[in-house]
């Protein structure tokens, strides 16, 4: 089970602050990752970690975002800076929990709103 919190209304360039919490004894091993779907579009991953720490970003959240993790309480963070309007989405954590890559367990999404 995963639960994120963290999201709400930020002016342009403001930052915000993402946490997701899991259950699970198995949680360290775990691939974990932050996708978000804006209005309209695709739910598209925006960065990931490893269990070891590893972190990948793509696209616009390289160089803005920084997605951390804490095995020993289970939570996984976005910290989202220079927000931007289209950064506006709803934002999900998920975690890998199968040997084929693929995120397959999901929690329920944090809205993200970015005004200009």
């Amino acid at each position: 089970q995963l639960q994120a919190s963290g999201g709400g209304l930020v002016q342009a360039g403001g930052s915000l602050r993402l946490s997701c919490a899991a259950s699970g004894s198995m949680f360290r091993l775990n691939v974990m990752g932050w996708h978000r779907q804006a209005p309209g579009k695709r739910r598209e991953l925006v960065a990931s970690i490893t269990s070891g720490g590893i972190s990948t970003y793509v696209g616009s959240a390289t160089g803005r975002f920084t997605i951390s993790r804490d095995n020993a309480k289970k939570m996984v963070y976005l910290q989202m800076n220079s927000l931007q309007d289209d950064d506006t989405a709803v934002y999900y954590c998920a975690a890998v929990a199968n040997v084929r890559g693929v995120y397959d367990i999901w929690g329920q999404g944090t809205l993200v709103t970015v005004s200009s």
